[in-house]
């Protein structure tokens, strides 16, 4: 049973590393954000705070969408609004429950506030573009 279960952790520590690329959320990292960039994927930014009702309902949304075929690509990095203020002042953010999406290097749209599914989506859309 122990061998199992460390087998377990060690195939998950073996993976997460890709899984945290295929659009599973990640907190936000310049160097692995560079990278991204530099590789040409599409880039998701959710700047958030855990305070946030409207981040909060974003969330769900973001999940099910980066879980669909179409946003498999998906890079997605989560910045902390309260934690990581020298990012969201490089960014332009002024609130939390910005979504801002690249492709590349290139911004390609961004919103503030937006809670309707169907919205987001179109913004996603905007990276893979």
């Amino acid at each position: 049973m122990l061998r199992r279960y460390l087998f377990l952790v060690a195939t998950l520590f073996a993976f997460a590393p890709a899984l945290a690329l295929a659009g599973a959320p990640q907190p936000f990292d310049a160097k692995a954000f560079a990278a991204a960039q530099a590789e040409g994927k599409p880039i998701l930014l959710h700047i958030e705070a855990s305070w946030c009702p409207t981040c909060a309902q974003q969330r769900p949304i973001l999940g099910a969408l980066e879980k669909t075929p179409e946003f498999t690509n998906l890079v997605v990095f989560n910045v902390d609004f309260d934690n990581q203020k020298d990012v969201v002042r490089k960014l332009g953010v002024q609130m939390q429950s910005t979504l801002i999406v690249y492709h590349g290097k290139i911004e390609k749209g961004r919103s503030t506030g937006e809670t309707d599914p169907a919205k987001i989506k179109s913004l996603l859309e905007k990276a893979e573009a």
